[in-house]
């Protein structure tokens, strides 16, 4: 059915069409278990109970807190964000870009989010949710790369109480000079994890990295993350290589490239990361189907992500990607965490 609609949807200016389908996702009440979650998908991370691997991953759910729709459709788990401690406009528009023939999205939408004491008031008001809550933050464009700790660690403390996982981005290409970061990860996650350790109940930081990276750099990273207290990585954020859509018109837009191009690239930093590191693993990047969620289960992630793909393959796509995912599993005799790495 999406796909006899989605020609009307293209139509429209891809964030106006995003703005719709927030519009329509909002009245959704939370369902008490996650549609189409199979037993054979259930496991548990840090402590967590994720009734399946697959989740939203940040760039979809801007600070909106839409999780109950979400969960709705059939996600196992919801990362919500980029947040960033002030209020944030973002880049100026067009800064959301369609790249149809290659499933692509370009965007450099630069943080754009309501800041974290608004969003930490809309978890707050959340009802009871059938699985967990990340939430994605990072530092406000103005701020200096110096004092860029003091604006994680503020939005950190803002939202970690609200949510069951925090996400540190240190790796989108639209927020000049953030990937700088990459290089000085101990500080960084050594000061939120600090913050991390003064509260109450210990909420799992994960750190998302760039596949833009040398392997050998990512892998540096990685583990530079996990020895200053990092309980999983993100591989990987968006790319900025243009070469998979070099023939398409918009190829020349600034931002972040997502989609199936990146399909390769992040399965190869999966296979690298898992190899790396003792910690789990989020595979997100290019992942369309349930033979793209087992091949990443398999080169070593715990869990995974999508995005693009809900924008090309519709709503019905996490239900789709969870049912065939467990006959996979079924078919091979394995669980979720027999599979992970398996290939590697």
């Amino acid at each position: 059915m999406y796909l006899l609609v989605r020609p009307l949807l293209f139509l429209l200016q891809p964030e106006i069409a995003h703005g719709l389908a927030g519009a329509l996702l909002r009245a959704a009440r939370a369902p008490r278990s996650v549609p189409g979650a199979d037993p054979a998908l259930r496991q548990t991370l840090w402590g967590i109970a994720f009734p399946t691997p697959l989740g939203l991953a940040a760039g979809m759910d801007k600070g909106e807190v839409l999780a109950p729709a979400w969960f709705r459709l059939g996600f196992g788990w919801v990362e919500i964000g980029t947040i960033t401690p002030r209020p944030q406009r973002g880049n100026e528009r067009p800064r959301l870009f369609r790249l149809v023939p290659q499933r692509a999205i370009i965007n450099r939408m630069g943080f754009n989010n309501a800041g974290a004491g608004a969003v930490a008031s809309r978890l707050r008001r959340l009802p009871p949710l059938p699985g967990p809550v990340c939430v994605n933050v990072g530092r406000n464009k103005e701020t200096p790369n110096e004092r860029a700790a003091e604006d994680y660690v503020t939005a950190f403390r803002t939202l970690a109480p609200h949510a069951q996982l925090v996400s540190i981005n240190v790796s989108s290409p639209n927020t000049p000079g953030l990937r700088a970061l990459q290089s000085d990860l101990s500080n960084l996650v050594g000061e939120v994890v600090r913050a991390r350790d003064a509260l109450p109940r210990r909420v799992p930081v994960l750190v998302k990295l760039s596949p833009d990276e040398p392997d050998d750099r990512l892998a540096e990273m990685a583990k530079a993350a996990q020895a200053a207290g990092a309980d999983g990585i993100i591989a990987t954020n968006t790319t900025v290589d243009r070469g998979p859509v070099v023939d398409h018109p918009r190829a020349v837009e600034q931002g972040g490239l997502s989609g199936a191009p990146l399909r390769e690239r992040a399965l190869h930093v999966c296979k690298l990361l898992y190899r790396s590191v003792s910690i789990p693993i989020v595979g997100v990047g290019g992942i369309f189907n349930a033979e793209d969620a087992y091949a990443r289960i398999r080169a070593g992630a715990s869990l995974v992500q999508v995005y693009t793909a809900l924008v090309y393959e519709g709503p019905g796509l996490p239900r789709r990607i969870s049912r065939g995912l467990a006959a996979l599993l079924r078919r091979d005799g394995l669980s979720v965490a027999q599979a992970v790495g398996k290939d590697v």
